[in-house]
């Protein structure tokens, strides 16, 4: 088991010597854990098989589960990408970098466990200064899931990568709490109008406002091409229920229940009707803007899961715009284990 290293990184000026000892590690056939504008990735070199193998060791990840690669510069498509449609083509000039994933048909270098055997690769830019150092200074695309054991929330701080996989990555690079705090939206390319596999920081709106309609996606062979669509996720060990939103009846039927069952309830609300129902150490306030929510919705999670929760009640947030992504990740914890 190696002894995880953690390297503090400046956002004005990434540490050059840092960068360079986590580049070689990736060269090594290392893993590296990077900050991205959405959540932490944990990094390991795209093209060498052998060292994604140990990404999915590391998360305990299923094997038909793709990875996204993250590239610094679009000239890196062509080791990565057979071909990208006119649209994607113009979706990356507009949104590039930034949290949004075009899943392109791959070329013969891409090795088969990154796209689960697929002939498609996700392929994204992060808007992040650490990450993009990163890769530049590595000079090559790397695969960059979420940085946390399988199926549990996604990590916004190096804190809850140290707290999922300290002793089996070898290092981190901390640069403080992401900013999005969801991850990308997946958009398959592949097909016309384009299909959005997984919501996520970039709303579905603003691809529309580039390219046209795109629609969301039913074909489970489609949702295959993208992480995060088939498999629970976003998790904590607590049960996560959802309330309606701004309905004082329903969460407290809820809370009752649950407490004359004996179980410790956390509970994560955002309406001025919910937020003023009751305070205490299991009660969290994330109010408007969406942005907030999201941002510290996973945080939020893990702390009520540390704190001993049994239960969260998460109140519901309105459907659209970044509100779309949150749902999605909530609905899934939700799922039964």
């Amino acid at each position: 088991m190696p002894e995880t290293k953690l390297i503090i990184m400046s956002l004005e000026k990434p540490d050059l010597e840092g960068l360079k000892e986590a580049a070689d590690v990736l060269r090594k056939g290392g893993l590296v854990v990077f900050p991205t504008e959405t959540v932490y990735g944990l990094g390991a070199d795209a093209l060498n098989a052998d060292a994604v193998k140990r990404v999915f060791d590391a998360k305990g990840r299923p094997p038909d589960n793709p990875l996204i690669v993250h590239i610094a510069d679009r000239h890196q498509l062509i080791d990565l990408a057979d071909e990208v449609p006119e649209k994607g083509q113009r979706l990356a000039k507009e949104f590039w970098p930034g949290p949004l994933t075009l899943v392109v048909k791959r070329t013969f270098l891409v090795p088969d466990i990154v796209t689960a055997g697929l002939d498609t690769v996700g392929i994204r830019m992060p808007d992040h200064p650490v990450a993009l150092a990163l890769i530049e200074e590595f000079e090559g695309g790397i695969v960059g899931p979420s940085a946390n054991l399988s199926g549990r929330p996604s990590p916004t701080s190096a804190q809850h990568v140290m707290d999922d996989l300290k002793g089996k990555v070898d290092v981190v690079l901390n640069a403080g709490p992401t900013e999005i705090g969801i991850e990308s939206t997946v958009l398959d390319v592949t097909v016309d109008p384009p299909v959005i596999l997984r919501s996520g920081g970039l709303h579905k709106e603003s691809i529309e406002d580039i390219i046209g309609p795109v629609r969301g996606a039913t074909d489970i062979e489609l949702l295959k091409r993208s992480p995060g669509t088939r498999h629970r996720h976003y998790a904590p060990r607590a049960q996560v229920v959802l309330v309606g939103e701004g309905n004082v009846q329903e969460f407290m039927k809820l809370l009752q229940e649950f407490r004359q069952q004996g179980k410790s309830v956390g509970c994560i609300v955002h309406s001025h009707e919910l937020s003023k129902v009751e305070s205490g150490d299991y009660f969290k306030v994330l109010p408007s803007p969406i942005e907030f929510f999201a941002r510290y919705l996973f945080r939020t999670l893990r702390e009520l899961d540390q704190g001993g929760a049994h239960v969260i009640l998460v109140e519901q947030v309105a459907e659209g715009g970044l509100g779309t992504a949150v749902m999605d990740r909530l609905r899934r914890a939700a799922e039964p284990a």
